[in-house]
C-alpha cells in the first residue's frame, strides 16, 4: 500500500485550506495544504485511520471511504479513478501483443501522423508521417521507441517541443498512471528507474504523484524541416487489442500547421 500511502500525503499537500473551508492560520503551517485532522474531518474518517493510511499500514479500503477521501482532497477524475485503482489489487501486466496488420493497414492509409501506443508509452507501430513528424522509429533500438525516453533523454527531440515542461509533466502523469494499473511490471519499474536516474526534472515530478489519462492534446513542436507545427492527438482505444491505442495528430484547418503536415506528408511519400 505503499504506493496508495504516498498518493494520499501528496494530494493533501495540494490543497489550500481556505478552498475546502477552512479559516486561515494566524501562524505559517509546518507543511503545505491540509493537516490530517482537517482531511479527517472532511472524510468523516478517524484521524488515527487516516494515519494508518498514510503510513500504509491498512489495506482494504473500501469504496465509500476512498470516495469520501477523494471529495475531501478534491481530486479531478483521472486522479479520483487512480486512487481507487491503487487501493485495490494489483492488476497483472498483460503481455505487449503485436500490432494486428488491419491496424497497420490503418496507420498506411491516413495522411496524418499516427502512432500505436502501448503500456508506459510504448511506441508499437507508426505510419511514414509521424516517422517524419516525431523521429525514424524504425532507426531505434526497440527499446528506445518509448515517448518518455524521447521526452527525457532524447535531446534532439526535446529541443523540438515547444512547451516542453507541458508536455513532459504530462507524460510523467500518464506514466504514473500506468505504473498504478500495473506496479509489479518491471518493464515499467526499470524505466522509471533509468529515467529517474538520468533527470532531475523527472525525478521531481514522479513523486508529486500527479496523474492524468493520454487523451486530448494540443502539442507545438519546432520541426527543423518545416517550421513551427501546432497540433492537436486524439487517442482512441483498440477494442481487439486491450492496452493498445492509436494516436492521430491533426492541425486546423487552414492553418499554416496544416499546410506543414502535408509538407511532410509529402516528404514522406517521396522518402
Amino acid at each position: 500500500m505503499t504506493e496508495l500511502a504516498d498518493f494520499l500525503r501528496a494530494s493533501r499537500s495540494r490543497v489550500h485550506p481556505g478552498d475546502v473551508g477552512f479559516a486561515a492560520d494566524a501562524k505559517p503551517r509546518r507543511v503545505p495544504g491540509l493537516r490530517r485532522e482537517e482531511v479527517a474531518q472532511l472524510a468523516n474518517v478517524s484521524v488515527d485511520y487516516l494515519v494508518r493510511l498514510e503510513q500504509g499500514r491498512t489495506t482494504n479500503v473500501s469504496r465509500g471511504v476512498l470516495e469520501s477521501l477523494a471529495d475531501a482532497l478534491q481530486l479531478a477524475p483521472d486522479a479520483r479513478e487512480y486512487l481507487l485503482t491503487i487501493a485495490g489489487p494489483a492488476d497483472p501486466a498483460p503481455p505487449v501483443g503485436e500490432v494486428r496488420d488491419q491496424t497497420r493497414r490503418l496507420l498506411a492509409s491516413l495522411d496524418l501522423p499516427a502512432l500505436v501506443v502501448g503500456r508506459a508509452l510504448d511506441v508499437l507501430a507508426w505510419n511514414p508521417v509521424a516517422a517524419a513528424l516525431f523521429a525514424e522509429f524504425g532507426a531505434l533500438e526497440p527499446e528506445r521507441r518509448n515517448m518518455v525516453r524521447m521526452v527525457f533523454l532524447d535531446p534532439d527531440y526535446r529541443a523540438m517541443v515547444a512547451d516542453w515542461p507541458q508536455v513532459a509533466r504530462e507524460c510523467v502523469a500518464c506514466l504514473r498512471r500506468d505504473a498504478g494499473h500495473y506496479p509489479d511490471d518491471p518493464r515499467l519499474a526499470a524505466l522509471v528507474e533509468e529515467v529517474s536516474a538520468a533527470d532531475p526534472d523527472f525525478r521531481t515530478w514522479w513523486v508529486d504523484h500527479r496523474v492524468r489519462m493520454a487523451g486530448f492534446r494540443r502539442k507545438t513542436f519546432l520541426h527543423p524541416r518545416v517550421g513551427p507545427v501546432t497540433v492537436d492527438s486524439q487517442r482512441l482505444g483498440v477494442e481487439t487489442d486491450p492496452g493498445q491505442f492509436v494516436v492521430v495528430y491533426s492541425a486546423e484547418p487552414g492553418s499554416a500547421s496544416e499546410a506543414a503536415l502535408r509538407s511532410l506528408a509529402e516528404m514522406a511519400l517521396t522518402g
